[in-house]
C-alpha cells in the first residue's frame, strides 16, 4: 500500500499508547498472502468493485461484534435487521453455554512490550471452566490464519493472567437454505454466494430459499507455541517490506 507520510502509515498500521507506537496486530498479520481473496477480487468487475463489498461487509461484521459484545455485557442488542438473524442465534447458543465476559475485557488493547506490537481483543472470558480469548468472527468459514491473531493476544496477556490459559474462535455468520436441494444462499456485502450441497451444482435447481438463518460455531484452540511462532515470522517480514517507514518512525 502506498502511503504519503509517515502521519498516515502510523495511522494505518499501529497503536499510539503509553507515548509509543505499535504495530497493530491486524497489521502484521495481513502481510501474509490469502489465495481465496485473491479469487474473490479475480471475480469482480474491478478493483473499485471489490472495496465497495468489503466495506459493506466490514459494516455489517462490525454490527454484529457490537451486538455480540453487548450480550456478553449483559446489555440488550442492537436489533438491526440486517443481522438480527445472526445475533438471535446467538442468543439462543449462549443460553446453553453460558458464555461468562470479563467486563474489564471487552474490546480491550492489548501491549506486548517484548516483541513490540499491540491488538486489541474483543474479548477474554470463562467457558466450560476454562479462562481465555475470544475472538469473534463473521466469516463464512474459521480459517488457520486466525490462530496468528488470537496467540498474538495471548502470550503477552499470559505474563498479567496465569490462569488465562486457552483461547477460542467464535464464528457468528447467516444464510438460507434451498428447501429443494439444500444449497446455501450467503449475501454479505450485498454480493451473493450461493454454494451447492454435496458439490452438486447448484444452477440446477430452481431454488425455493428459507428465511435467513443465523449460524454459530465455537472452536476451542488451546495450543498456541507455534501459532505464535508464525506470527512472529509474519512480523520479520512485515517489518521487511515496511522497512522504510518503519526508520522514519524509529521504530527499526
Amino acid at each position: 500500500m502506498y502511503y504519503s507520510n509517515i502521519d498516515q502509515f502510523k495511522e494505518a498500521n499501529g497503536y499510539g499508547l503509553e507515548d509509543v507506537w505499535y504495530p497493530r496486530v491486524t497489521s502484521i498479520v495481513n502481510i501474509k498472502a490469502k489465495p481465496a481473496l485473491y479469487r474473490y477480487y479475480a471475480e469482480l468487475a474491478n478493483f473499485n468493485e471489490g472495496e465497495a463489498i468489503k466495506k459493506q461487509s466490514a459494516d455489517e461484521g462490525t454490527l454484529v461484534h457490537e451486538a455480540i459484545e453487548d450480550i456478553l455485557l449483559g446489555h440488550s442488542p442492537s436489533s438491526d435487521p440486517r443481522v438480527k438473524p445472526a445475533v438471535d442465534a446467538f442468543l439462543k447458543f449462549n443460553e446453553a453455554r453460558r458464555i461468562v465476559a470479563n467486563p474489564d475485557w471487552v474490546e480491550h488493547k492489548v501491549i506486548n512490550r517484548d516483541d513490540r506490537y499491540a491488538g486489541t481483543v474483543d474479548a477474554l472470558a470463562t467457558i466450560d471452566g476454562k479462562f481465555g480469548v475470544l475472538d469473534i468472527k463473521t466469516s463464512q468459514a474459521i480459517y488457520r490464519d486466525y490462530n496468528l491473531q488470537t496467540s498474538a493476544y495471548l502470550v503477552p496477556l499470559q505474563k498479567e493472567m496465569r490462569d488465562l490459559s486457552t483461547r477460542w474462535i467464535l464464528r457468528i455468520d447467516q444464510n438460507q437454505k434451498c428447501l429443494k436441494c439444500g444449497a446455501t444462499r450467503r449475501v454479505k456485502g450485498g454480493r451473493e454466494k450461493i454454494k451447492g450441497l454435496n458439490g452438486r451444482n447448484p444452477a440446477l435447481c430452481e431454488h425455493e430459499w428459507s428465511e435467513i438463518r443465523g449460524e454459530v460455531e465455537l472452536q476451542e484452540f488451546p495450543y498456541f507455541i507455534d501459532d505464535y511462532q508464525a506470527f512472529l515470522g509474519a512480523k520479520k517480514l512485515w517489518e521487511w517490506e515496511n522497512e522504510y517507514w518503519l526508520k522514519q518512525i524509529g521504530y527499526l
